[in-house]
């Protein structure tokens, strides 16, 4: 465990702030297109509109950050399912696992906090409420089942990709192109969140727990069915590393890739 702690802490800070700048992301784009004073919501009056707006800068912020430096170090997971699903498959160590799951929740935290600390009651209060994932009017269970279906998508999208020697380098791409549909066509049913940490980092300051059930197993059931789906397919993992983007010159702690210039070093 200290061996980890000690070797892997950049990639684990990595995480920590992949998912704290997501939430900054989300707490933005909410601000700009749900605050009655702010010029989008006065020039855009149709919701559907301004929810689209909304996927369409998260699915920008997911590609960001995904193919940012610190993304390409740790892999880009920036969520506690899609580090489970690498678990499940062999491609993470236990302790490198564990931390990347405190990482998440811990930087997920400290995006919501710095957010508040920015913007106060703009923030805090509706309709904005800390960006909360709640279930839409159909309720729970429709939520529960939309978010265990469009975990399962985007995680078997980033499978079938990550082990296609040609299309590998798209995933980030797919990920945030779906992540961006699915706030635009899903949110209504559930929130889209698909990430047990970005749902549990707005629910602690917001005090709303009430449906915290449903974002702290749907994406976990989901992404981990979605291995199964993988496995049926008869897909092979023989390439696949647990990397969202392999970069060249980035190392990896997962399948030991060393950049060249560090071997030269060690000689």
């Amino acid at each position: 465990m200290l061996h980890a702690l000690r070797s892997h802490w950049p990639e684990y800070l990595a995480e920590a702030w992949g998912l704290g700048i997501f939430m900054v992301a989300a707490g933005l784009a909410a601000l700009l297109v749900e605050i009655p004073t702010s010029p989008l919501y006065t020039l855009i009056h149709d919701a559907d509109l301004r929810q689209a707006l909304r996927g369409i800068a998260m699915g920008l912020t997911a590609i960001g950050v995904i193919y940012s430096p610190w993304g390409k170090r740790s892999g880009a997971h920036f969520n506690p399912a899609v580090t489970l699903v690498f678990l499940r498959l062999g491609k993470i160590a236990k302790w490198d696992a564990l931390f990347y799951v405190l990482a998440q929740f811990i930087g997920g935290m400290l995006g919501v906090l710095l957010m508040l600390l920015l913007f106060g009651d703009s923030f805090a209060l509706p309709p904005v409420s800390y960006i909360v994932t709640v279930p839409g009017p159909p309720g729970d269970w429709l939520a529960f089942a939309a978010e265990l279906l469009i975990s399962l998508g985007l995680m078997l999208a980033v499978l079938i990709l990550m082990n296609h020697k040609n299309l590998r380098h798209m995933t980030g791409l797919a990920s945030g192109v779906l992540l961006a549909l699915f706030i635009t066509l899903e949110a209504p049913l559930s929130g889209t969140s698909m990430n047990p940490a970005r749902s549990f980092a707005s629910a602690i300051f917001g005090g709303n727990w009430a449906s915290m059930w449903i974002y702290l197993s749907a994406p976990f059931l989901g992404m981990l069915a979605a291995v199964d789906v993988y496995h049926l397919l008869k897909f092979s993992t023989a390439r696949m590393c647990a990397k969202l983007y392999h970069a060249d010159g980035r190392r990896c702690i997962h399948c030991g890739y060393e950049p060249q210039s560090a071997k030269e070093n060690l000689k």
